[in-house]
């Protein structure tokens, strides 16, 4: 049994800089009531929920709902690095497109403190062990934190390959900075150059500065999916639906290839986007919007190619010719982004959901992409999983 899934409601809280932000329950709670406003339903119609969180004890997603509604329906905790919020909305679209349910809740926050990300149980195997080896080998023992060595090793091989400019990554940053300044829910909205960019700190000499790194933050999103009997029903908004969705994990070419790209999981996205494709009967280029995820630029860059956006080597030529903005060939991160949205890790899947659900609505006020009928949404954390999910206005 396979249905079509619509996307009733979407709702996200401005995001913040960590120490500014209300407990996670109540930012959790906001986020869902904004999203059940949105769809014009009750918690009490809610069938079953997954909730996505990283930084958080087990059942903190009952602690979370328990501020919106005591329902007794299953409530499923969802932890998967980065992906996390991505990762609740494909289980909640899997239960409502086979029939398990008519309706279903993703939810996703994080409550986050500054600095950079870490591991927190330290007496025992870390997932990222054989990722740490892989860099060893190709990087050598940098005294950098762990994502900015495999993401910043990510880049540095595409500029080694391909002779891609520093330059280039901060151009990506610069982007970013001026479609946030025209979203209200973006941590930060001022704009900045490509040369502040550049004369930021340098984080690892030569491959990134600290503006082409995004921030920890805080925050919350959710997203209310369900069948077109149930939408119909309840006369819920049925403009879009999700087309396609995939989620893969690691392949041998992650610690087999010898290249920072694949340890900072290029082949896992690129596998997605062609089972989405694969799916919906398209190509990248029928996509009109894309919210991808720019935890660094140099990712942002290295995914313009993984989704076939470009070519493989040809990222650079893309964002010189500014076909990654509005008025190129498709615009990416509308929102802003990771990089200057904010990155709070439970929540960034389920606000990418929320950004191009307005886009396909036409309700994103002075971020509205012209026209916008095909979004795409990709999503990955490292250790690993990647969702790249397909929305379509109907």
């Amino acid at each position: 049994m396979s249905r079509d899934v619509y996307v009733a409601g979407v709702g996200m809280i401005p995001f913040t800089k960590p120490g500014q932000s209300e407990p996670y329950p109540a930012m959790a709670a906001k986020a869902v009531k904004t999203a059940l406003a949105d769809a014009g339903l009750d918690y009490g119609q809610m069938q079953q929920a997954y909730v996505g969180f990283v930084y958080g004890d087990s059942t903190a997603g009952q602690r979370a709902l328990y501020e919106v509604g005591m329902t007794q329906i299953p409530i499923i905790n969802v932890n998967n690095n980065c992906s996390t919020g991505s990762t609740a909305l494909y289980l909640a679209r899997q239960a409502v497109q086979h029939g398990a349910v008519e309706c279903a809740l993703a939810l996703g926050f994080e409550e986050m403190k500054p600095g950079a990300l870490g591991t927190h149980f330290n007496d025992r195997a870390s997932p990222f062990e054989r990722f740490d080896e892989a860099t060893l080998a190709l990087e050598g023992d940098i005294e950098v934190p762990l994502a900015l060595r495999y993401f910043g090793g990510a880049g540095k091989a595409h500029m080694q390959q391909y002779g891609t400019q520093l330059s280039t990554f901060a151009k990506v940053r610069a982007k970013a900075s001026r479609h946030a300044a025209k979203n209200p829910k973006a941590v930060f909205r001022d704009v900045v150059t490509e040369d502040q960019v550049l004369q930021s700190p340098m984080m690892w000499e030569g491959v990134l500065t600290r503006l082409m790194c995004c921030p920890p933050t805080c925050g919350a999103a959710a997203a209310i999916v369900c069948s077109e009997a149930f939408a119909r029903k309840h006369g819920l908004n049925r403009s879009v639906r999700i087309r396609a969705q995939a989620m893969t994990t690691d392949g041998p070419a992650t610690f087999g290839a010898g290249d920072m790209r694949e340890v900072a999981g290029f082949s896992m996205s690129r596998e997605a986007a062609r089972q989405v494709y694969e799916q919906a009967g398209i190509g990248p280029q029928d996509v009109n919007v894309v919210e991808l995820h720019d935890c660094f630029a140099q990712n942002e860059l290295i995914t313009y190619e993984a989704l076939g956006l470009c070519g493989i080597g040809g990222a650079e030529k893309f964002i010189l010719d500014g076909d990654n903005t509005y008025g190129g060939k498709v615009v990416t991160n509308p929102s802003g982004g990771l990089l200057s949205k904010g990155h709070p890790l439970g929540a960034t899947g389920l606000a990418q959901c929320t950004e191009l659900v307005e886009q396909l609505r036409g309700t994103a006020d002075a971020r509205q992409v012209e026209s916008a009928r095909l979004a795409l949404q990709h999503n990955i954390g490292l250790g690993g999983a990647a969702v790249v999910t397909l929305y379509e206005r109907v």
